[in-house]
């Protein structure tokens, strides 16, 4: 079986692929074009894609009769797949659930505290040279503990971090989801709107669809509190990043803490001269351990396909 990874994983999933497969490893850093998506679909029985490698309707219209059988996609999110498209053409595709959850959750704390404790501006300053010592009134930010937080997406990720807010910061938990949730947590589901408009700390958790692309637009955005931080660690287009330039200009809003960004890697200039802003280059599941899971699930799937069992994470 002629097996295609878009791009390296840690070198354990590596070994393990290579063992088992006829295998081939992209040697860049950067996602497939449409052409080597193309040519991959036509070439290999199985491709492990991952972020940004854009398998549309067209990648798919433009092979007929593929090779391939299966997209094991590294990585939970995969707006980036066309999976209708990928089944009407027989190809399953799979991602990598529960490997990523802990460590995405992490990250969203560390963009909550770095955030409302100004955290990277104030290694900035020190940095800089600028520091002058302690004093009462410097860098004033938000005490997290006993704070609102309001969950957008309470599945699996954003359970994690309700549950780290809730039990590591005494937060109350208020939470927007598509369906109701049995929480082993204090948690109150609202209206997107009414959540918004309590929280103190809004973290997106949603996956990317359709319907929750631009969903964080001008008018939710204004339905937040002005003392309030937006954190996002779901995927870029969830908000729209020109009306969110538009509010922490305005006031409208007091902060954000992003991981993940509208049109990635392009970070606009507007958001870097932020100094209320905190910008991280997509860690959310950088960790060795996290990305070696990730690449096993990927690779069970992969395997369960050639042994002719059923996938174990079809979306």
């Amino acid at each position: 079986m002629k097996l295609l990874i878009s791009r390296r994983l840690p070198d354990t999933v590596m070994a393990t692929a290579a063992a088992r497969f006829d295998m081939t490893c992209r040697q860049t850093t950067l996602p497939m074009t449409p052409d080597d998506c193309v040519a991959a679909l036509g070439d290999y029985d199985v491709v492990i894609p991952t972020l940004g490698d854009a398998f549309g309707a067209a990648s798919f219209a433009a092979v007929p009769s593929p090779r391939c059988r299966l997209l094991a996609n590294f990585g939970v999110g995969y707006n980036h797949i066309d999976v209708a498209a990928a089944s009407a053409e027989g190809i399953a595709v799979t991602n990598t659930p529960g490997a990523v959850t802990d460590a995405t959750a992490d990250i969203a704390l560390t963009l909550i505290l770095m955030t409302a404790r100004r955290a990277g501006e104030g290694e900035r300053l020190l940095r800089s040279g600028g520091w002058t010592g302690w004093h009462p009134t410097q860098m004033l930010g938000m005490h997290v503990t006993g704070r609102t937080v309001a969950i957008i997406g309470m599945g699996r990720i954003g359970q994690a971090i309700a549950r780290r807010c809730h039990f590591g910061f005494g937060c109350r938990i208020v939470y927007a989801s598509r369906s109701p949730k049995t929480l082993d947590f204090p948690a109150e589901a609202m209206g997107l709107e009414a959540a918004l408009g309590v929280a103190d700390i809004v973290v997106l958790a949603v996956p990317a669809t359709p319907q929750t692309r631009h969903m964080m637009d001008a008018g939710m955005l204004a339905a937040m509190q002005p003392h309030a931080i937006l954190v996002n660690i779901a995927r870029g287009d969830v908000v729209d990043e020109t009306a969110l330039i538009a509010a922490l200009r305005a006031g409208v809003i007091a902060g954000a803490g992003l991981d993940v960004y509208e049109f990635e890697p392009a970070v606009p200039d507007a958001l870097i001269a932020m100094e209320n802003v905190t910008l991280l280059p997509h860690l959310g599941t950088a960790a060795l351990e996290v990305r070696e899971a990730m690449g096993c699930m990927a690779l069970d799937n992969v395997i369960a396909l050639a042994e002719g069992r059923d996938l174990p994470n079809p979306v």
